[in-house]
């Protein structure tokens, strides 16, 4: 059946297709689809037919907030009779076959559309052995959750809109129909529309000012899988570092990103002489609006970042060396399923670490590591107590379930220990000679566990006979009874603070001592003030979240959180990290005289990191529910789809 534009009933959830198809969903054993699949969370046919490149071209709507595109695929046919697309509340409106000049209108049918799944619907086109070209008409509607469109109150200028997407794990398929799977990768031409006061960028070459027609045109030669493909409209401007790095940002916030990211260059430098020179020609950060949900996302060439990382102080641009080394771990060689989403990010944090190790010291780095373990256990038990303790396995089986149910603290932080315990097995330099070899061997790749550990055996193990039980790290729950344990001296200090506090001791107050002083003939008495929190002249992130921790852990009055802000102004603090921990402790204490701070917070920040844990802390109250679903109701057109519908879940009765 060929389709037109009246599609649009599609969007109101009536399903079309030709009388001859079958209508499958994925979720279900049927032999017609998943014969073809070999990624639960895809339902493309990539052993009969896959993408090798992808032309965009693209028209932006900011006036009803849509983009109207066409979607060519260079395809490599093995002798298929049938190419297979995701799609997820797309407008589906002709689906062609052959190069422009030369297209001919196909037969497509539209696959069951079940509102439980988020997987959406395969598009399945009919082509014929000699296929190497599909090519799909669509627009985006406003269930397109990967689109973020923020209005002019929403963003810096306060007088000009912005646009950005975010494709991580499986939204890339709702504004673009393609085959969006992290095993498929493929290089990528666009050419966008947008209004002549806005600028366009993508994950790809990009412009450094406005143009006056606002057609931009992008390449990405070098192929990327699907969730990589991003894309941003705003009023941005743009300061370089180097030739090869710089910052993007609304010109309200640039002065401040430049300075944040200034030591941006030297990143890239010990990154690079980690793990081998940086492959992607480019790396520039975009910095979003507050809505974004992340703290960043490592887009190759274009890094989107969120500005609750400008801190002032630089005190968080860990997040930047995160990114950073997702140029390796992620961007040069992907988990080929979503089960394996430690090989992502597991590697990337113990990359990150190493890269802060090299900038500011093995203190810094360990401090760093041993917070993220904190958060890793408290996750650890909760999954463990939860509906899915097998989630705290580092290989996962996410069939039939959100591929963002593996985003937790496991993939990352135990994958990262696994690597860290590893280390102290083998040694740091068979490690890192290792590590090298095993992302040049895999360069443009997409790797399994199955995969690492063959690699693993026979590129590191076996040479230097030794052995690692990787199996009971991979494959079994919970944490290895060989785990490293990192103590840092500083954080221990700062817990002794906080249990003086506790105890009742003013921790702010100057100890008074008096000492004599022989003056010529005479003796005089000195007083002596010290104030023993106050002598180090500056704490670090890290150290003010274990003196909020360990305060969470006791029994603390109101009075006595009223008196610590009074002295460290937590709620008005400019450090995201430090002032959501802060709120989240207050809202346990019951103290409710915060609730202004708190509001303006959650209103203003869209980042899922600070917002879940402010929310459930709120729900565990029936008043404090109340209003927190209040605030929410005011505040969720704001948030992006990925934040919104967390939060919102958190609120079904």
């Amino acid at each position: 059946m060929k389709v037109g534009l009246y599609l649009l009933l599609l969007y109101f959830g009536i399903v079309l297709h030709s009388c001859s198809a079958t209508s499958t969903h994925p979720l279900h054993s049927t032999a017609s689809l998943n014969d073809t699949i070999h990624d639960p969370h895809s339902y493309a046919n990539f052993k009969a037919i896959k993408t090798v490149h992808l032309d965009l071209e693209l028209d932006v709507n900011f006036q009803n907030k849509t983009i109207y595109g066409v979607a060519r695929h260079e395809m490599k046919n093995n002798n298929a009779s049938e190419a297979i697309f995701d799609m997820r509340n797309l407008l589906i409106q002709k689906v062609t076959t052959g190069k422009i000049g030369n297209e001919k209108e196909a037969d497509f049918t539209i696959g069951k559309f079940d509102v439980d799944s988020i997987l959406g619907q395969p598009l399945t086109v009919k082509v014929n052995a000699k296929t190497t070209q599909v090519n799909i008409y669509y627009q985006t509607t406003k269930g397109s959750e990967a689109l973020d469109w923020l209005d002019t109150l929403s963003t810096s200028s306060k007088t000009k809109p912005f646009l950005y997407t975010q494709g991580q794990a499986i939204l890339t398929r709702t504004w673009i129909p393609l085959q969006d799977s992290p095993s498929n990768r493929f290089t990528y031409n666009a050419k966008v529309k947008v209004p002549k006061d806005l600028l366009a960028l993508m994950s790809a070459t990009n412009p450094k000012e406005k143009n006056a027609s606002g057609i931009y045109e992008f390449e990405m030669d070098q192929p990327i899988p699907s969730y990589l493909i991003s894309l941003a409209v705003g009023d941005i401007s743009y300061h370089p570092y180097t030739s090869t790095c710089g910052v993007y940002a609304e010109k309200e916030l640039l002065d401040t990103c430049v300075y944040e990211f200034e030591e941006l260059p030297k990143m890239i430098s010990a990154a690079s002489s980690l793990y081998g020179n940086y492959q992607w020609k480019q790396y520039d950060l975009l910095v979003l609006p507050y809505s974004f949900p992340f703290g960043g996302m490592e887009n190759p060439r274009l890094t989107f970042v969120n500005p609750t990382i400008l801190a002032g102080d630089r005190s968080l641009v860990s997040v930047i060396a995160h990114e950073l080394a997702h140029s390796w771990s992620g961007n040069l060689l992907t988990n080929s399923t979503w089960d394996d989403f430690w090989l992502n990010e597991g590697f990337t944090v113990y990359f990150e670490q190493r890269i802060m190790e090299v900038l500011y010291g093995k203190e810094v780095a360990d401090i760093l590591a041993q917070i993220e373990f904190q958060e890793l256990q408290a996750e650890l038990k909760e999954i463990l107590e939860g509906k899915h303790p097998e989630d705290t396995k580092l290989h996962l089986n996410l069939k039939n379930r959100n591929p963002d149910d593996g985003m937790t603290s496991v993939a990352y932080v135990k994958g990262a220990f696994f690597l860290k315990t590893l280390e102290v097995k083998v040694g740091r330099e068979k490690l890192d000679q290792f590590l090298k070899e095993y992302f040049k061997k895999n360069m443009y790749k997409s790797v399994s566990s199955f995969s690492f550990v063959n690699e693993l055996e026979s590129m590191l193990l076996a040479p230097n006979k030794l052995s690692f039980d990787y199996d009971e790290w991979i494959y079994e729950k919970g944490l290895p009874s060989n785990c490293l344990i990192i103590n840092s001296p500083r954080l221990r200090f700062m817990e002794s603070f906080a249990n003086r506090f506790i105890q009742g001791e003013d921790i702010f107050a100057p100890k008074i001592s008096y000492e004599w002083l022989k003056l010529k003939n005479t003796r005089k008495k000195k007083r002596i003030e010290i104030r023993e929190f106050f002598e180090k002249e500056e704490y670090i992130v890290q150290e003010w979240q274990t003196f909020i921790r360990t305060l969470s852990n006791k029994s603390i009055t109101i009075p006595q959180l009223q008196y610590l802000d009074s002295v460290l102004n937590f709620s008005t603090s400019n450090n995201a990290e430090i002032a959501s921990e802060w709120f989240v402790l207050n809202i346990n204490c019951r103290n409710k005289v915060i609730r202004p701070n708190i509001e303006k917070f959650i209103a203003k920040v869209g980042r899922r990191k600070y917002l879940m844990p402010i929310y459930e802390a709120l729900v565990k109250n029936p008043e404090d529910k109340v209003w927190a679903k209040n605030v929410f109701d005011k505040s969720k057109a704001y948030y992006h789809a990925v934040s919104r519908n967390s939060i919102a879940e958190l609120f079904k009765d």
